[in-house]
């Protein structure tokens, strides 16, 4: 895919070849990342993605080598290389190079890297779904308070588990079993005319795109209701739909086996956070 990369200074187009086995990153997973998105030139809330690339590198016991604004502004100046009409993916990262021992990371050997790329928004028409045996874990037993790669891997177990069901992506449960989100996005599904999402426990990250719908449902006159979600809420749902930064708003078409309509409450959401978005001023 196309894209562009900052290293150490430099731009450039081929991906940097920058760890090596030694490295705590490539070891031990010493790794966080943000995720923003750029849409033809607009960059939907890039300032918060990259105060968070901070935030959860500092989580992670780094020394961020980068402030926000300077992370911003590189993120801009890639953006516009790759031209107004491009629907990109932009992924600063932080990593530790050095341990103090075997396992315990070493906060002078932070390092950053960036990386902008071609990444076409999903097209709006939903997406499958099925609950998964994979939890998302508390605070104590993992960074959950940081955009971290470690968090990933089970993620991706869920994904995988999906798959064999012959379904696109995987609903996760928290410790105690209520509903946390989805294995790559945060979950919302609407009952009676009433909009819900999972509260904020700290077992999942609370995403900057889910923020961003719940000011904009609260803006429109709708109210949101955070609250504990059991998996039979799921059941009986009225429409269920997920928000994030790589697809921003999707609705659900089939949760576990049954077939669901795109609803008014999905609907609503994408075409206020586009509205949004194209409202503000553009980066290229």
């Amino acid at each position: 895919m196309a894209g562009v990369f900052w290293y150490d200074g430099t731009w450039t187009t081929e991906e940097p070849k920058i760890v090596g086995p030694m490295d705590h990153a490539f070891w031990l997973g010493s790794v966080i990342f943000d995720g923003a998105r750029a849409i033809k030139g607009w960059a939907p809330d890039l300032d918060r993605h990259c105060a968070r690339a901070v935030a959860s590198a500092k989580a992670m016991l780094m020394k961020p080598t980068k402030t926000a604004a300077e992370i911003e502004a590189l993120c801009r100046e890639g953006i516009r290389r790759m031209g107004p009409d491009a629907e990109l993916y932009v992924r600063p990262m932080f990593f530790i190079r050095k341990g103090l021992g075997a396992a315990r990371p070493d906060p002078d050997s932070t390092d950053f890297i960036l990386s902008i790329y071609d990444s076409p928004i999903p097209q709006w028409g939903g997406f499958s779904a099925v609950m998964a045996p994979f939890r998302r874990p508390t605070p104590e037993m993992a960074p959950t308070d940081a955009k971290a790669a470690c968090l990933y891997p089970n993620g991706a177990r869920a994904s995988a588990f999906a798959a064999t069901q012959g379904a696109d992506n995987a609903v996760m449960c928290d410790a105690i079993g209520h509903v946390a989100e989805f294995a790559s996005a945060n979950l919302w599904f609407a009952k009676d005319g009433k909009v819900i999402t999972p509260a904020v426990n700290h077992t999942f990250l609370n995403g900057i795109t889910r923020q961003r719908v719940i000011g904009l449902f609260q803006d429109a006159g709708v109210a949101v209701e955070e609250r504990s979600v059991k998996p039979a809420d799921l059941e009986t749902a009225d429409e269920i739909f997920s928000t994030g930064n790589y697809a921003k708003v999707q609705p659900c078409t089939r949760y576990n086996g049954r077939d669901m309509q795109i609803g008014r409450f999905a609907t609503q959401a994408r075409e206020m956070y586009w509205r949004w978005m194209e409202a503000a001023p553009k980066v290229v």
